[in-house]
């Protein structure tokens, strides 16, 4: 049995959880608070999401993707083409961590109310500019993400965009994503006509506190 480590709060946790629903695997879900003594102890950096399988424990989320897709190819969320599956991976990457990574330095003030200094918010600003532009280039929402198909890079938007956008608009009084002409909402409605999309928010509601609106 595959069990899946973390709090519904982490993104990453369910961008996991997406891919295994989209695979239609079975799977058991425990709680582990980051950072605690039992991340520290099944995961390197104590970081969560991890994932407990019969071979091991294996962490970040993205190498736990790749894993899942790997051991259970059907239904696919890569193209067959190594190309455009490279294409795939290569906007992933850029949207984890040249955008979401520098939008989460504004997360502490804007979903949990923990002023940061005025200096280093100004400094973070052209950081998340500077990544939303790359994720542009790359971006096609055609309609998905990365083109017609739905993929691993859906996994990643759907959990990710909305944080960006909300993080933004609290801290900055902008929404990011949304000035940058991404209609992001339309895109998570989109997202959310898929059952395990629907699965994952529902969850997430039932077991966190709302984020802030915009």
């Amino acid at each position: 049995m595959i069990t899946l480590c973390g709090v519904p709060l982490s993104n990453y946790y369910n961008k996991v959880k997406l891919v295994l629903l989209e695979k239609g695997l079975a799977f058991e879900e425990r709680p582990v608070k980051p950072g605690g003594s039992e991340a520290l102890a099944r995961s390197p950096m104590g970081k969560v999401p991890f994932l407990e399988t019969p071979q091991g424990v294996l962490c970040e989320s993205q190498v736990i993707a790749d894993w899942i897709e790997a051991a259970h190819p059907t239904p696919a969320l890569l193209p067959a083409d190594p190309w455009a599956a490279a294409k795939v991976r290569e906007l992933t990457a850029v949207l984890e961590l040249h955008l979401e990574l520098a939008a989460r330095q504004l997360y502490a003030q804007a979903f949990f109310a923990t002023p940061l200094p005025e200096k280093f918010v100004a400094r973070v600003r052209p950081q998340v500019e500077k990544g939303l532009a790359a994720f542009q280039r790359l971006a096609r929402f055609e309609p998905h993400v990365a083109g017609a198909d739905f993929t691993l890079a859906d996994c990643a938007a759907y959990v990710h965009l909305p944080l960006v956008a909300l993080a933004t608009q609290s801290v900055y009084g902008s929404d990011f994503v949304a000035a940058a002409g991404i209609d992001w909402k339309g895109y998570v409605r989109r997202i959310e006509e898929r059952p395990s999309a629907q699965r994952v928010a529902a969850d997430r509601k039932a077991n966190t506190l709302p984020l802030r609106s915009v």
